[in-house]
């Protein structure tokens, strides 16, 4: 396996905790648009110079569009059902829960990702705003999947609440998505007790925490990105969101200053402040 950091300078590459850099020109984008991106990777790393772990590192994203899935595990469906219950809505969740075709929609283009140790948002038009961790897939154009990294979907659950059409709003604005700290490639499936879990800190206090194995998630890793490239085309590949596990109660809102880690052992820890 072989784990791929960015930074100002490039990629970094690394191998049993060892860093090299690419010595010739290599790209997040070559990556996802290979038909054997580990192959690529370790070559890469074969042939490379040594370096050291980044200090400071960027999302690992080139121009591929991050899509996510939704009410994929028990959780969620519970959660959403009880946000939008006074709408009407309540049914359509656990209707998707059971339905062979899953929930997909568009999370966000590069530039509205954050980067491991930036902000993320909230929107000013609600009041209620979770993060959501989610092991998020990397996705080749052939719409294999080579690789994971961690993802954090921001949710407005107010406005989503108020009217499932409402999605977009609640999903999707500018840094209302965060990846890293890298994307581990690998020829394996992740082992199905791979946890994710998350801490909320607020003023130095803890104020949330929660994990889940990703054995609860309902849908298959291949089932969800055959769906996302069904009659679709990715020409730079894509990252798919997998779906939380991890909601906190109806009391619980983010704040300006908050700080959310996420951590998925093989992977690392995600750090971000809201903004």
């Amino acid at each position: 396996m072989i784990h791929v950091y960015t930074d100002p300078s490039g990629l970094l590459l690394a191998q049993n905790g060892v860093f090299k850099r690419p010595s010739t020109p290599l790209s997040v984008d070559d990556l996802f648009m290979a038909d054997d991106p580990l192959a690529l990777a370790r070559s890469a790393w074969a042939a490379g110079k040594p370096a050291s772990a980044p200090a400071t590192p960027g999302a690992p994203i080139g121009r591929q569009e991050v899509w996510a899935a939704g009410v994929t595990y028990l959780r969620s469906r519970t959660a959403r059902m009880e946000e939008s219950k006074d709408s009407g809505g309540g049914t359509f969740y656990d209707l998707v829960y059971n339905a062979v075709r899953p929930e997909l929609f568009f999370k966000a283009n590069p530039h509205r990702v954050a980067a491991p140790g930036t902000t993320v948002r909230i929107r000013s038009d609600s009041k209620w705003n979770v993060p959501e961790p989610e092991l998020t897939l990397a996705i080749n154009k052939n719409g294999r999947i080579f690789g994971y990294t961690i993802g954090n979907d921001m949710s407005s659950r107010d406005i989503e609440g108020e009217n499932p059409l409402y999605l977009p709003q609640a999903k999707v604005y500018d840094r209302s998505a965060a990846l890293g700290p890298c994307i581990l490639i690998t020829g394996d499936a992740l082992p199905p007790e791979t946890t994710i879990s998350i801490e909320i800190r607020r003023a130095g206090a803890g104020v949330f925490t929660g994990s889940i194995e990703i054995r609860q998630i309902k849908r298959t890793f291949p089932e969800l990105a055959e769906f996302l490239f069904r009659d679709n085309t990715f020409v730079h590949g894509a990252f798919l969101m997998t779906g939380t596990g991890i909601v906190p109660g109806d009391d619980f809102t983010l704040r300006s200053g908050d700080e959310i880690r996420i951590t998925i052992a093989a992977i690392g820890t995600l750090v971000n402040t809201v903004a």
